[in-house]
């Protein structure tokens, strides 16, 4: 697969490319501008040609391939009685809040934190608990995990959102965090939604943890949210897994999903099964040219962009920038805009405290990459004289 080659995907329907003007570069929604495989695409022509697009269920064997996946990549045993589908992975937290939750009670989820964990639920009635990590010593954002504790008894929190791989900072927790999380939501009978969508892209040897799998304890208050979407450049056919292993909490989650939340289109899970069963070789190659795009930037950073700090991902295609030290005046995400012409996620939106920072997805050419640091670049320059 040529990563390096340049996809137009402006006569398409894309967002990420059509919602600012035609000069501005996009590094700012999370997918990326690479072909899926080639197996994903063969596949979805092979069942359009049928030409019938009635109701169906899901393909033959997606469940079984997705229980091997789990056993293979993490020795998580799971059975095709725990698998459910849904649309994405918002809609299943939400889903999981609203089943567990009435009005008033209380979600909490790390800072920074992906957008719809900010905004989720007030939507459904409910009050969220932010818990900001920090910078650690080794660079890495850290979790306060004395402050998560304290939170949560304080508010009498009834949901906690994780996610891991860490949605923007490119954190995978380590075994020992996911036990501290796991050991206090059991200790205060808080659920555990856990979204993993990220869990297939993770750098310099790293192996996720689904939080499910330390322990049957653990796996009876967690739902677990993952998909191929990110993974693959499929996030426009919706189609994200559900893995709750109690069973009675996964009744009352059908139970509340029937009628109200549809199942993924017959398309979109035709193209989940082709690139969980035959993505492998695609998924490592595009794993080493992302790692080799966050190295480039890890790289460059300091002399392109002086003042601005990052914490090096560890997973994702995505990475926090903090720009409180650049002397940028006014909203940087304005700022680049309008005099780089380069679009990124504005960190305003992902939690309190997140003013100054922006989020890039490098999730891209290099080339386009490279434009777009030579591009804030200058702005930066032109703007300091």
């Amino acid at each position: 697969m040529d990563f390096d080659e340049f996809i137009d995907r402006r006569p398409t329907e894309s967002l990420k490319w059509n919602l600012y003007d035609e000069d501005v570069l996009p590094l700012w929604v999370a997918d990326t501008d690479f072909l899926s495989p080639p197996a994903v695409v063969e596949e979805l022509q092979k069942r359009i040609s049928h030409g019938i697009f009635g109701y169906g269920f899901p393909p033959k064997g997606l469940d079984e391939v997705i229980i091997k996946r789990m056993q293979d990549l993490y020795s998580w045993d799971v059975n095709a009685q725990e698998i459910s589908y849904v649309p994405g992975i918002v809609t299943g937290f939400n889903l999981a809040m609203r089943c567990v939750c009435d009005k008033g009670d209380t979600v909490i989820f790390q800072t920074p934190a992906y957008p719809p964990f900010v905004s989720s639920p007030a939507c459904a009635g409910l009050t969220e608990i932010q818990n900001p990590m920090y910078l650690g010593d080794d660079g890495q954002y850290q979790v306060d995990f004395d402050l998560f504790e304290e939170q949560i008894i304080e508010n009498n929190v009834k949901v906690f959102i994780l996610c891991n791989p860490q949605n923007p900072t490119g954190r995978v927790f380590s075994m020992e965090e996911l036990e501290k999380f796991a050991d206090i939501c059991l200790k205060h009978k808080v659920l555990i939604c856990s979204d993993e969508i990220h869990c297939d892209i993770v750098y310099d040897g790293r192996k996720h943890i689904p939080i499910a799998s330390l322990s049957p304890e653990v796996s009876k208050i967690t739902a677990t949210f993952l998909a191929p979407s990110k993974t693959y450049n499929i996030a426009g056919l919706h189609a994200s897994v559900a893995i709750i292993q109690d069973e009675v909490g996964r009744k009352k989650y059908l139970k509340y999903k029937q009628y109200l939340i549809s199942d993924p289109g017959t398309l979109s899970l035709v193209a989940a099964k082709a690139a969980y069963e035959h993505g492998g070789e695609w998924l490592r190659e595009q794993i080493a040219y992302l790692q080799a795009n966050r190295d480039y930037l890890d790289e460059v950073l300091p002399e392109a962009l002086p003042g601005v700090s990052w914490s090096k991902p560890e997973s994702t295609f995505l990475g926090w920038l903090d720009f409180r030290q650049s002397g940028i005046e006014g909203n940087c995400h304005k700022f680049f805009i309008d005099r780089a012409r380069v679009a990124l996620n504005d960190g305003a939106a992902f939690g309190e405290g997140c003013d100054g920072f922006l989020r890039i997805n490098f999730g891209c050419t290099r080339a386009t990459l490279e434009k777009a640091i030579q591009q804030m670049s200058a702005a930066m320059n032109s703007a300091s004289r």
